[in-house]
């Protein structure tokens, strides 16, 4: 047993904090409810007035096994995890060799059963080896659970090739998640097209390289009947054509949106700093606002991290041959906070949905709310406290962040998962 006394709970329907006493007995919710009796036997922790919210999931991220293992592996990128208050995680299918067959998905699933302390999923590749030809086997890889499909980090080029798999799959409950690019329009991906490009003498990726496969691939999906869910969207533009077309209301259409998306924009870049270097590549200030806005309203139904770890060696290359991604998910809760919570741009009600309870329920997953009965998967958050990322700190095998060695506010001081307590600050 755990009992859990003195916090304040927060919910994707609750904005307004609840004070609450926790008792956790084999994983469940035994009370909700302030005023509590402390049970014999149980472990106590003392809350001390923080916010306690269900745990987090990202649907977006790159664990990099097989074949990446220098930068991550499943093991290090779970504790990452952790350390970010996220129990659960989906991988991307960009390893070497794909994730495109039952054998390969069989053999990641077993290894991350084998070494992660959290729910990890995969995604399968469209195509196999992602050369956008032949389709991948996608029941073998459905028969190991399987939902998510997506060549991601590279478009699927013929859109007879994707239409057709839409087709096929979306038959077995799949869905497709797309990294929308037009290659020859996106150029060297290394910053947006605008005056920052100009100013480094570097060519930019223009927003329509996004935005262009947006709209086709959605409207493939309506033609075929499937699930789409866009991927880590950057633009204003990008954000109002899904709009459009939920509004429209037939066709089934996800998106996400990326935290680095929010914060962070083509100006950061400063003097070619390869941690702001990352693909869809940071735009304007207008297109932050308006991404926050889409977030707040529900144009996107996500909130992801790309989790896209690299080496100090490959990051320490010139700007335009330094690989693009950023870490996140360590500081992907706290920066939240830093930026937008704290700062009333958000609320965590908002935050709970677009992170923890909606991610799951895309994945076929029940969320875990705070309520008697349910399952005990939550985090403690200390609004007054401070988060240092140093590289002592942090578990993920790469550094590849724009907060590393910042201090930002708030701290996640306790993860539990099924009543189990997967990280403890203080308590």
């Amino acid at each position: 047993m755990l009992f859990v006394r003195n916090v304040r709970v927060v919910d994707e329907d609750r904005a307004v904090p609840m004070p609450a006493d926790l008792w956790v007995e084999e994983g469940r919710y035994r009370a909700v409810a302030p005023g509590l009796a402390v049970p014999t036997g149980a472990k106590v922790i003392d809350g001390r007035g923080r916010l306690a919210m269900p745990a987090m999931f990202d649907a977006h991220v790159h664990f990099r096994e097989p074949g990446g293992e220098a930068k991550e592996d499943i093991a290090s990128g779970s504790e990452a995890a952790v350390q970010g208050g996220i129990t659960g995680v989906v991988m991307m299918p960009n390893t070497t060799p794909a994730i495109d067959s039952g054998a390969v998905a069989k053999m990641v699933l077993d290894k991350a059963r084998a070494v992660s302390r959290i729910e990890v999923l995969t995604s399968g590749c469209v195509t196999k080896g992602r050369e956008g030809k032949e389709l991948a086997a996608f029941d073998a890889m459905r028969a190991l659970g399987v939902r998510m499909l997506t060549d991601d980090g590279d478009t699927t080029r013929d859109p007879a090739v994707l239409l057709r798999a839409m087709q096929y799959a979306g038959e077995f409950g799949m869905f497709f998640a797309s990294h929308c690019e037009v290659p020859e329009l996106a150029g060297p991906r290394a910053l947006n097209d605008g005056a920052m490009a100009y100013r480094l003498g570097i060519k930019g990726s223009p927003a329509c390289a996004e935005e262009i496969i947006i709209d086709r691939d959605i409207r493939l999906a309506h033609a075929a009947g499937a699930h789409i869910h866009i991927q880590h969207v950057s633009t204003k533009i990008g954000m109002e054509t899904i709009r459009w077309w939920k509004e429209r209301g037939d066709v089934k259409v996800t998106a996400e949106v990326a935290p680095h998306h929010l914060m962070f924009i083509d100006e950061d870049i400063g003097d070619f700093d390869t941690h702001y270097k990352m693909n869809p590549p940071l735009r304007t200030r207008e297109d932050n606002e308006a991404l926050l806005e889409g977030l707040r309203n529900g144009v996107f139904d996500l909130l992801a991290t790309d989790h896209a770890p690299h080496t100090p060696f490959e990051k320490a290359q010139d700007f335009t041959a330094a690989p693009n991604g950023i870490t996140g998910l360590e500081t992907a809760v706290v920066s939240m906070f830093d930026r937008f919570i704290s700062r009333h741009q958000l609320g965590w009600d908002v935050m709970v949905k677009r992170y923890s309870a909606e991610p799951r329920r895309m994945m076929g997953l029940p969320a875990v709310p705070m309520v008697e009965g349910g399952v005990a998967e939550f985090i403690l958050f200390d609004e007054e406290g401070s988060t240092t990322f140093s590289t002592g700190f942090m578990k993920s095998k790469s550094r590849n962040t724009p907060f590393l060695d910042q201090t930002l506010r708030g701290s996640i001081d306790l993860v539990v998962r099924k009543g189990e307590i997967l990280l403890s600050r203080d308590a």
